[in-house]
């Protein structure tokens, strides 16, 4: 199996995130089985660390039979990167072993909290975007990646609504925090789309704004649309769907911008059977196919 690359960040030894620049898909307790049985071709599976933190049992018998034939990008959800009250040792030790055992291509996390009080919250609650949070988030990530020996990619947010004590673009703190921990981007495609529709900005202004080279990993998933609170349609990430055409589209362009990159496809709700998985594997492939013959070409050259 291959394994991250050595990257050389100032005075810390690195691991640099890598994978295939081929579609993934999330892997699912309800489709352990066909995969295994047919071993289709898929470039790597994304797993949520918490979902695998246990010492035994059926979810790490099966993820350990996956991984002797596929990558693993592991994705986390319960770090609290933006919590004021810091990283929780003891889980990060628990994410840092599931790590060390299962040796992922790639390790995520969200600009996001979750904790607070000893509560954890089940939503990947908003940051505001001022130095103070970016200094925090800095150090966070920092610990992080220390303790895990390798890169982090942050994970853009969805969001809802503006915070009155934000001071900077989100963008202009991203590249701030990828430039001072030499963390790398995962660009949540679906995300920006649904984040420019409810703040209403330009979703591929956005993306051009971001320190592009750095993103290690796109995503993409479905959303809903809710109209109980306004007449203007929120939009919700909700998972639960295939990716809409305009979020396909938003890619496609994003794409041009960046060529072929790692590329997930996210289902967390109403699962469903594993074609469906593998139709938008397929949509995301042929786009992923079409970005990367310009670089071909000029490598020819």
């Amino acid at each position: 199996m291959l394994s991250p690359l050595m990257e050389n960040s100032g005075s810390q030894n690195r691991f640099r995130s890598w994978l295939p620049e081929l579609g993934g898909l999330c892997l699912k307790p309800q489709h352990y089985q066909d995969i295994l049985q047919n071993l289709p071709c898929v470039g790597w599976f994304e797993v949520h660390a918490e979902n695998y933190l246990g010492d035994g049992g059926a979810p790490l018998h099966y993820l350990e039979k996956i991984r002797e034939h596929y990558e693993l990008s592991v994705h986390g959800v319960g770090l609290s990167i933006g919590s004021a009250q810091g990283i929780n040792e003891q889980h990060l030790a628990r994410v840092a072993n599931m790590v060390e055992r299962f040796q992922p291509a790639s390790f995520s996390e969200h600009l996001a909290w979750s904790t607070h009080d000893n509560q954890f919250y089940s939503d990947l609650l908003p940051v505001p975007y001022n130095k103070e949070v970016e200094e925090l988030v800095c150090q966070h990530i920092n610990q992080i990646q220390d303790r895990l020996k390798r890169q982090m990619l942050l994970e853009n947010p969805s969001n809802y609504l503006t915070m009155e004590n934000s001071t900077q673009e989100e963008t202009h703190m991203l590249s701030n925090i990828v430039k001072n921990t030499g963390c790398g981007l995962l660009l949540d495609v679906n995300n920006v789309y649904i984040s420019a529709h409810n703040c209403g900005y330009n979703a591929l202004d956005y993306i051009s704004s971001l320190p592009l080279s750095e993103v290690g990993e796109i995503h993409l998933a479905g959303h809903a649309t809710d109209t109980a609170v306004s007449d203007e349609p929120l939009l919700i990430d909700t998972h639960d769907r295939q990716v809409s055409d305009p979020v396909w589209k938003l890619y496609e362009a994003t794409l041009g911008l960046t060529g072929a990159k790692p590329t997930l496809i996210e289902w967390d709700a109403d699962v469903p059977e594993w074609t469906v998985f593998l139709s938008e594997l397929g949509r995301a492939n042929k786009l992923l196919e079409r970005a990367a013959v310009p670089s071909s070409v000029d490598n020819a050259g």
